[in-house]
C-alpha cells in the first residue's frame, strides 16, 4: 500500500449517471408524474445483430427485471405496457458534455468517465463547500436540478472511486477506508473481459480481496502483465492522474453566492473584485496574464464564458476590467443571467513572466505599453479577427514573407515599435500580384534605365541592387529566379522592381514592379 501520508494524497470524486438515457427522455417530455404515461416503464432500444435490443432502461423497468441486452420482443412479452424509445447516442453525449461543463464549477480538473460518467479531482477544493460532505451534497444538488439521477463515490484514486461508485455502495471514503471497501467489491469491478472474469470465478476468486491476498506474479502470468497495476489502482495503491477535458489554467479565482446575482451592476462589481484578486495573485507569482476568461454559471446549469486577450502580459486590474466592459458591451449575443448566476469564475488561461518596469522620465513620449493598451481595447471592442498585424513567415518570397495574424496573439514583443531601417530594404506598399512593366532601355543583367508603368514613362536616376531571390522549388518547381532593384526616377519616386528569369533561358526575362517606397 502507498505509504504516503493521508495529508498529501489526492481525492477524486466519481460521478455516474446510471439512468442517463431515460433521464434525458424524461427531461425532454416533462410528463406530469401523476399521468398514466409517467407510470409506464421506459426502455431505450437499438438494432443489434438484426434484432431490436434494449440498450438502456429506467429504474422502473429495471425493477421489473428488464436489463440491457434483452430483445425488445422478450421485454414486451414480460411487460406489455412498455414504452420504447430509439437510442440517440449523440443526444446522450451532448447531455453528458453539458453536465461536464456545468460541473467544472467545482474544479477545473474534471474529465469524462465513459460510459455516462465524469470524474473530478477535488484535491484542495472541498473547503470551498464546507468540507467533502458539502461538496458531495453540492454535486448531488446540481445533478438533481438538471434532472439527472446520480451515484457518487469519493476515494483516493480515480479507478477506486469509479469501482466503488459503479460496483459498490458509493459514498465518501477516508484515506485507507477506500482500500478496505474496494476489497469487498466483486471482481467485476476490475472490468475485465467476460472470459477473464469467468476464469477468476471458476478459480474461486469472487472478490477483489481474494485477489489482493494472492501473490502478484502468478496473477500477472495468468492474466497479463497489466493485471497487477489494474488491481493496484482499483485498491487505491496506485494513483494515475486524470487528464482534464481542458488544460488546467495557471490561475483561478471563484465567487460562489448564496443568492443568485443578476443585476448588471452587481455582476460588474463581482468582476472587479475577481480581477483585483487575480492581479494580486499574479503579482505574487511574478507573472502577467495574456488571456483572461470570465465564466458565468447560471442556476439552471447554463455556462457562458467570455475571454479578453492582451498584447502584452499585464496585471493592471483597471485595464482588464475596462477590456471586459467593452467586450461584454459589444457581444453579438449578450450574456443572459436568466434566473441569476450562482457562481462567477475568473481564469487566467495564458500567463507569462512579468518583471516590474521602471517608469520613464519622459511621460509625453509614446511607449510600447500605450500601443499594447490600444490594441487590447480595439480587440475587445471589434473582436480578435478584425484587429490584425503582420507576422514574419518562413519564406524568402516577399509576397509570402509576412502574414496577417490577430494583433493580440503571439509573443509580447512581436509587434512592439522598432527602429526603422534607413533606408528601408522593403517597401510598405506592395502589389499582389506584381504588376508588369515595359523596359525601354536596360543593361544586360542590370537595372533598367527607362521603363513604362501604367502608361507613364519613368527615367531612372539611381538604382541599388540586385538582390537575388531564388524560387521555392519545393512549392513551385517552375518558379524562376528574381533579381530585385530599388530604383528612383528623376522625379524622386522610388520603386521596387524585379526581373523574373535570366538572359540565355528559353523564355526572355520579364520585369515587374512589386512595391512603392514612401
Amino acid at each position: 500500500m502507498n505509504d504516503a501520508s493521508s495529508s498529501n494524497r489526492r481525492r477524486y470524486l466519481a460521478v455516474w449517471f446510471p439512468w442517463l438515457p431515460s433521464d434525458r427522455l424524461a427531461r425532454a417530455t416533462a410528463t406530469c408524474a401523476t399521468s398514466p404515461e409517467a407510470a409506464r416503464p421506459v426502455v431505450v432500444v437499438d438494432k443489434v445483430g438484426g434484432a431490436l435490443r434494449l440498450v438502456a432502461v429506467d429504474p422502473q423497468a429495471a425493477g421489473l427485471g428488464l436489463s440491457p441486452g434483452m430483445t425488445l420482443a422478450d421485454a414486451q412479452a414480460r411487460t406489455p405496457d412498455l414504452k420504447a424509445a430509439p437510442h440517440e447516442a449523440e443526444q446522450d453525449d451532448a447531455l453528458l458534455s453539458a453536465a461536464l461543463n456545468d460541473f467544472d464549477r467545482f474544479t477545473p480538473m474534471i474529465s469524462l468517465d465513459p460510459p455516462h460518467g465524469v470524474v473530478l479531482d477535488v484535491t484542495g477544493c472541498a473547503h470551498l463547500f464546507g468540507g467533502e460532505a458539502g461538496l458531495v451534497a453540492a454535486v448531488h444538488a446540481r445533478a438533481g436540478r438538471a434532472g439527472l439521477q446520480v451515484r457518487m463515490a469519493l476515494a483516493g484514486t480515480p479507478e477506486c472511486a469509479r469501482a466503488l461508485c459503479r460496483f459498490g455502495p458509493g459514498g465518501s471514503f477516508d484515506p485507507g477506508a477506500d482500500r478496505a471497501a474496494a476489497r469487498r467489491l466483486p471482481v467485476a469491478a476490475l472490468e475485465l473481459s467476460e472470459r477473464e472474469e469467468q476464469a477468476l470465478r471458476r478459480a474461486g476468486l469472487k472478490r477483489i480481496g481474494d485477489l489482493d491476498d494472492r501473490p502478484r506474479a502468478p496473477l500477472a502470468a495468468r492474466f497479463g502483465r497489466d493485471f497487477p497495476a489494474r488491481l493496484a489502482r482499483v485498491l487505491g495503491d496506485e494513483d494515475v492522474r486524470i487528464t482534464p477535458h481542458r488544460p488546467p489554467p495557471p490561475f483561478v479565482v471563484d465567487r460562489i453566492f448564496f443568492e443568485p446575482v443578476s443585476a448588471p451592476e452587481d455582476v460588474e462589481r463581482v468582476l472587479a473584485d475577481l480581477i483585483a484578486d487575480t492581479a494580486r495573485g499574479l503579482e505574487a507569482r511574478g507573472q502577467g496574464g495574456r488571456a483572461f476568461q470570465a465564466g458565468f454559471y447560471r442556476v439552471d446549469g447554463a455556462v457562458r464564458r467570455v475571454t479578453v486577450r492582451t498584447g502584452r502580459p499585464t496585471r493592471e486590474a483597471a485595464t482588464v476590467l475596462r477590456l471586459f466592459r467593452e467586450r461584454l458591451a459589444n457581444l453579438a449575443a449578450p450574456v443572459d443571467p436568466g434566473f441569476g448566476f450562482d457562481q462567477i469564475r475568473m481564469t487566467v488561461t495564458a500567463a507569462e513572466a512579468l518583471a516590474p518596469v521602471q517608469s520613464g522620465l519622459q511621460p509625453d513620449r509614446p511607449t510600447d505599453g500605450e500601443l499594447a493598451r490600444l490594441v487590447d481595447r480595439l480587440t475587445a471592442r471589434l473582436g480578435p479577427e478584425r484587429v490584425l498585424r503582420f507576422h514574419p513567415h518562413a519564406s524568402h518570397m516577399p509576397e509570402r514573407a509576412q502574414r496577417l495574424v490577430p494583433a493580440a496573439e503571439g509573443a509580447a514583443d512581436d509587434w512592439s515599435a522598432a527602429d526603422p531601417e534607413d533606408p528601408p530594404l522593403r517597401p510598405l506598399q506592395m502589389f499582389h500580384p506584381p504588376q508588369p512593366v515595359d523596359t525601354l532601355a536596360e543593361a544586360p543583367d542590370g537595372h533598367p534605365y527607362r521603363f513604362r508603368w501604367r502608361r507613364v514613362e519613368h527615367r531612372v536616376a539611381r538604382a541599388e541592387g540586385p538582390e537575388r531571390i531564388a524560387g521555392e522549388w519545393w512549392r513551385a518547381p517552375d518558379q524562376k529566379t528574381r533579381d530585385y532593384y530599388r530604383v528612383e526616377d528623376v522625379d524622386g519616386r522610388r520603386f521596387w522592381l524585379f526581373r523574373q528569369g535570366q538572359y540565355g533561358e528559353a523564355d526572355p526575362p520579364r520585369w515587374f514592379v512589386h512595391g512603392l517606397f514612401a
